[in-house]
């Protein structure tokens, strides 16, 4: 019997040392297997949507083996990224096997530093890029400038409109005055660019009964524009009536509210001075009809007794005219009211020639463009 017990208890003491062998060497480090690589490592199943990697250090962690195998196709990737620091991960090692199609990376990564990854080894030679633009054209494709082929020195370099001068002539005012028996005329013609131009102005009346006198101002100047609604012009006049000429300067354009205004100043070889303000305004009734007022002033600088001229305000004149615009607005005659009146002095010159002071008539006419 005591024999039997000593076995026992030989045999409770192996199987001890047996088991805590066991612990021992699964505890050592070296008896695990060292030779595992990742590129048979499956991540398609890992749901990593919860893991926060934001304080997590992988500056240390070495990716320079064979990840060719790596499947990542399943890796949930959105969430929040935005602190990881890749900055010392190593990732020369082959990666053209890995699939990254199923990975879902719309979480936050803003603040992920990718500045010092090494990606020398990864190859893209394979990717497949036959879905972007390039190669040569089909043989049907049209001209990207739309000229259909034709080459662009066949016709020379292209000028703008705006380039070519231009010319007009527009006759403002062409009507006959009963009560005064006499021709009123008022035109303007222009050659030149929008930057410059050569004006030609005349303006006057002629009588159509006694001695058939023409009376008229006529004026060669150069029109340049002074600013969005003001155009400066000067040159040369000539005075039929007093049979004189001139220098001419003056200030043509739309006041507030469309307020069409003129302003020229003449200086005559007897030194002379002509001073004409005009003013027009256009009330459109209809998209046709139109009512036009305008009224003008005449100054003199001194006394010219023989032209029956006085100095300062000689004359006022205001027309009101009903036009109707025809022919897109080129052709359209026109009915109207007129009156003249002498101011200051020149009344008393005009009594002594036995004048008429004042007078007013019925007009009609037409005023067109071209």
């Amino acid at each position: 019997m005591k024999i039997h017990k000593v076995g026992l208890r030989f045999a409770g003491v192996s199987s001890l040392v047996l088991l805590a062998s066991s612990f021992a060497n699964a505890a050592d480090p070296s008896t695990v297997k060292k030779d595992m690589t990742m590129s048979d490592m499956d991540h398609s199943s890992m749901d990593m949507s919860n893991m926060d990697h934001g304080s997590m250090d992988m500056s240390g962690m070495d990716m320079s083996g064979n990840m060719s195998d790596m499947d990542h196709s399943g890796m949930d990737m959105s969430g929040d990224m935005s602190d990881m620091d890749h900055s010392g991960m190593d990732m020369s090692g082959d990666m053209s096997d890995m699939d990254h199609s199923g990975m879902d990376m719309s979480g936050d990564m803003s603040g992920m530093d990718h500045s010092k990854m090494d990606m020398s080894g990864m190859d893209h030679g394979k990717m497949d890029m036959s879905g972007t633009q390039g190669g040569k054209a089909p043989a049907d494709a049209r001209s990207p400038d739309y000229s259909n082929g034709v080459p662009y020195g066949r016709f020379g370099k292209p000028v703008m409109m705006d380039s070519l001068p231009l010319w007009g002539v527009s006759v403002g005012q062409l009507g006959y005055q009963f009560d005064d028996n006499q021709i009123n005329y008022e035109v303007d013609a222009w050659y030149g660019k929008d930057e410059r131009r050569l004006s030609v102005r005349s303006e006057g009346s002629v009588q159509t009964k006694d001695d058939k006198k023409i009376d008229s101002l006529n004026s060669l100047a150069y029109w340049k524009p002074l600013s969005i609604f003001w155009n400066g012009e000067a040159g040369v006049a000539y005075d039929t009536k007093n049979d004189k000429a001139a220098l001419m300067a003056g200030i043509v354009g739309t006041a507030p509210y469309f307020v069409e205004t003129d302003a020229r100043a003449y200086l005559y070889t007897d030194g002379q001075v002509r001073l004409d303000l005009g003013t027009a305004y256009e009330w459109r009734l209809t998209q046709r009809w139109v009512v036009r007022p305008e009224v003008g002033l005449t100054a003199f600088s001194k006394d010219d007794t023989d032209n029956g001229i006085a100095k300062g305000f000689n004359d006022f004149d205001a027309e009101v005219r009903l036009a109707y615009e025809t022919f897109s607005r080129q052709l359209a005659p026109y009915v109207g009211i007129s009156y003249e009146t002498a101011l200051g002095n020149a009344r008393d010159l005009r009594r002594q020639e036995d004048e008429a002071v004042d007078s007013s008539s019925v007009t009609a006419g037409v005023k067109f463009w071209f």
